[in-house]
């Protein structure tokens, strides 16, 4: 049987590797590999070379895969990996919980504010589509949460 693989923590952020990730985040969960699971980053070189150059910088290892992708490798990792997910929306987690991906933690991050969208928490802005995505997410997991920062107060999803 092959070991069930380390995911510390799953971020929904639509900035996906940034400052508040590298520097904050990842080193508080004590990540030491970062995995983009986002379907536009992987073919977008410019904006996936700054994230690795970043995170690469703060001593992390970076991958960068489609959803599929994911969900197709996931159990392969390492034992001694112990796994960042970040994800732009919510529909990309809730699609790696269907495809079988054992995310137990989510914490909602930064969701940008755009016309019909609403607040449900510090800087998340959602509509009636993330907000199907994040209930589905909340029945499939064992704690979800917003928090921008790992310093910031926990508020209840």
């Amino acid at each position: 049987m092959v070991a069930e693989p380390n995911i510390e923590l799953t971020r929904i952020d639509n900035r996906l590797i940034h400052g508040q990730i590298i520097g904050q985040w990842a080193t508080t969960i004590g990540a030491n590999l970062i995995l983009v699971a986002d379907d536009l980053v992987v073919n977008n070189d410019l904006e996936r070379d700054l994230m690795q150059i970043a995170a690469e910088a703060m001593g992390f290892q970076v991958r960068f895969f489609t959803v599929a992708k994911t969900i197709e490798i996931i159990h392969k990792a390492s034992p001694n990996q112990k796994i960042f997910i970040v994800c732009r929306t919510p529909k990309e987690v809730a699609r790696l919980i269907k495809g079988g991906v054992p995310i137990k933690k989510v914490n909602i991050g930064n969701m940008h504010v755009s016309q019909g969208k609403r607040s449900i928490g510090t800087k998340v802005y959602v509509d009636d589509e993330d907000m199907k995505d994040l209930n589905y997410i909340k029945s499939k997991v064992t704690e979800i949460f917003v928090q921008d920062t790992p310093s910031n107060a926990r508020e209840n999803f």
